[in-house]
């Protein structure tokens, strides 16, 4: 190998060179390149778009002209003005049988999850009618029907009863309820405009299963209150006291309510049953809570339940939703708990919004732009705050969002008086109906099979929730997914290649039981970024692998034969300067035993810093770096017969 100008240059100990393996042929060596120069500000620039911009949203402006411009900005903010001009009447009598399916869902849930917040059942009408109509309009997704949801409605109401008690003092609830919606809708708007999006992505999918199966059993438990008819019934969530809660107050149970409640309950999972059987019977189960709603009602008005122990909603008052601005609390004694409740609630409703809008936008071969929903959905929250709604997230396209707020806003204004006998059991029951679906076991028996590690994440989350509370349980989940991440950059995976027999391919000695070592070369990969969380553990792992490979030498051969450490470093894809520094002591601590150090592939970012930590061309040398480790066993394989040749034609 010509080492003649290696002291010259990088630049020229980089090119291609050949060596001659025999009198007819020669192996060539292809040159490691330095990646163009670029200056900090160009570097700074790229790593910003990579970080905030992936998706690149202004790509769509560039080379058009000012008016076009200024259409796409519209549409890009407002997209309704991009599906608005191409909206036809067939999508319209679609819209209005989608947005009646979903109204006749929607009225009844929203009274029920208003009860599971603590709030009063009309917030829960008030919030299915204003936040769908500013999703029509800012909203990408075509597909999220907006409204409350039982995970949110849990949370908010369980954090807020730390501290407020909803019977005793319900004006202040009611007050801290539609402030934690303002700052949620505050802290969503703000991710999607600062593009921190990522955020929410710490809520991995094994975090979210185990939590929605805890949440659910817990919201389930809680409706043992109407379904039982138990008027006494205790404030916390965890199924210790739940449990304790039912069984204290044997006394208190009503057969009529019961075994009406329970009847309605099999009613509503059987029209369940019977719609995930067959999906074009989705009508049933859409339209079961509202019949189940209407029945009840008639029959308890009927038999006079409240004089037989079935309580029923009362009275609810008519009209549309109410300014509520004046309603807003930013300071006092409360003000840090409904900061954490807007942000809890606006990440678990961020998360579940974002993951339905996906799902349909790969379903239906659209796209869901993350940001702008978490614009969008920030942004129905903050104007629900002042409209009497509390927090909500996201059948057709957006107009069925419009017809479902139509319809709830015929109902705030003619038809609230026919609630009045409806009984509590029914809204129970509803309840317990919808949660049933966030249960997924075999969602989770999939992660058990795929990662041990994601499964005990899952139970964490899980347990977490039905035994201490829900946000417990869902801090448990992330924090043991955070060190999962931390053990990953801190003890990073290595790898001890051999070569596959007849190639020169090298793949993992313990993966590829036919790959072989080869003699004089201890050939590693590392599989993760280096810095300086992990290089005392790469230097230990490192001196680990070559104090294993001269003991095996020494047993075999009394003496150590190792001449070469290489590193394959494709999968290094980034390096800070304590990982610079750990190259060079690593050169010298090898130098030191008279071992090679050689670097294979390293990437662009790590020559380059490389390249600017090697002042006195020390280590970026031709026989340091090699783009493939068949190139590098060939290339240094030869150096040694060519020594060794050497030797033995000088004369003694």
């Amino acid at each position: 190998m010509d080492q003649n100008g290696s002291s010259s240059s990088n630049t020229n100990t980089m090119r291609s060179h050949c060596i001659e393996i025999n009198d007819n042929e020669e192996f060539e060596v292809h040159k490691v390149e330095a990646p163009p120069q670029k200056s900090t500000l160009l570097k700074l620039k790229a790593r910003l778009k990579e970080t905030f911009f992936p998706d690149d949203p202004l790509r769509q402006f560039k080379g058009q002209p000012l008016p076009k411009k200024l259409i796409l900005g519209a549409q890009y903010f407002f997209p309704i003005l991009q599906w608005g001009p191409s909206y036809s009447f067939k999508l319209l009598k679609s819209d209005i049988v989608s947005g009646l399916t979903i109204a006749s869902l929607a009225i009844p849930q929203g009274i029920s999850y208003a009860k599971l917040a603590s709030l009063p059942p009309i917030v829960g009408l008030y919030s299915s009618f204003v936040p769908p109509l500013v999703y029509a309009v800012l909203g990408s997704s075509r597909d999220v029907a907006v409204g409350p949801v039982s995970i949110a409605s849990l949370v908010m109401g369980s954090m807020l009863r730390e501290e407020v008690s909803p019977t005793g003092d319900s004006l202040l609830f009611l007050q801290l309820a539609l402030t934690s919606t303002f700052f949620a809708g505050i802290f969503q708007a703000s991710l999607g405009i600062l593009r921190l999006g990522f955020i929410i992505d710490f809520l991995s999918k094994a975090i979210l299963i185990g939590f929605m199966a805890g949440a659910a059993i817990i919201v389930a438990l809680q409706q043992l209150k109407s379904l039982l008819g138990i008027t006494h019934f205790t404030q916390q969530m965890a199924i210790v006291p739940v449990m304790s809660s039912v069984f204290h107050n044997v006394d208190e149970w009503s057969w009529q309510t019961i075994v009406m409640g329970f009847c309605f309950l099999v009613l509503l999972l059987l029209a369940r049953h019977v719609s995930i059987r067959n999906p074009k019977l989705f009508w049933v189960s859409a339209g079961a809570p509202l019949v189940s709603v209407i029945i009840s009602t008639v029959l308890v008005f009927a038999i006079k339940g409240q004089k037989h122990g079935i309580s029923v909603i009362g009275k609810l008052e008519e009209g549309l939703n109410p300014p509520s601005l004046n309603m807003l609390r930013f300071q006092g004694s409360h003000l840090v708990l409904v900061i954490k409740t807007g942000i809890m609630t606006g990440i678990l409703s961020l998360t579940e919004g974002i993951a339905v809008g996906r799902t349909f936008a790969t379903l239906k071969n659209y796209r869901v732009d993350g940001n702008k929903e978490m614009m969008a959905i920030g942004f129905m929250n903050v104007v629900g705050s002042v409209t009497s709604c509390y927090v909500t997230t996201g059948a057709k396209t957006a107009v069925s969002n419009v017809v479902m707020s139509v319809t709830v806003m015929v109902t705030l204004l003619f038809l609230m008086p026919l609630f009045h006998y409806t009984p509590n059991l029914i809204l129970g029951a509803i309840i317990v109906s919808a949660v049933v679906g966030l249960i997924d076991i075999s969602a989770a028996y999939n992660i058990w099979k795929i990662d041990k590690y994601d499964f005990i994440t899952t139970l964490a989350a899980f347990f977490g929730v039905i035994f201490i509370s829900v946000q417990t349980g869902l801090a448990i989940a992330v924090g043991l997914a955070i060190f999962k991440i931390l053990l990953q950059v801190t003890r990073p995976k290595t790898v001890m290649l051999g070569n596959m027999p007849g190639t020169d391919i090298y793949r993992d000695l313990h993966h590829y039981k036919e790959a072989t070592r080869v003699p004089g070369f201890l050939i590693l990969s590392i599989e993760a970024p280096i810095n300086f969380a992990n290089i005392n553990y790469l230097n230990e792992r490192i001196s680990r692998w070559i104090e294993e490979f001269e003991e095996e030498d020494n047993i075999k051969q009394r003496q150590s034969s190792l001449r070469f450490v290489i590193l394959e470093m494709s999968a290094v894809t980034a390096i800070d300067t304590s990982g610079v520094s750990f190259f060079k002591d690593m050169k010298t601590a090898m130098e030191k035993k008279g071992v090679a150090f050689v670097l294979v592939n390293p990437l662009a970012e790590v020559i380059d810093k490389l390249e600017k930590a090697d002042k006195v061309n020390d280590f970026i040398r031709e026989n340091n770096l090699y783009l493939t480790v068949g190139e590098a066993v060939t290339a240094l394989s030869l150096e040694v017969k060519d020594q060794q040749s050497s030797m033995q034609d000088v004369p003694l």
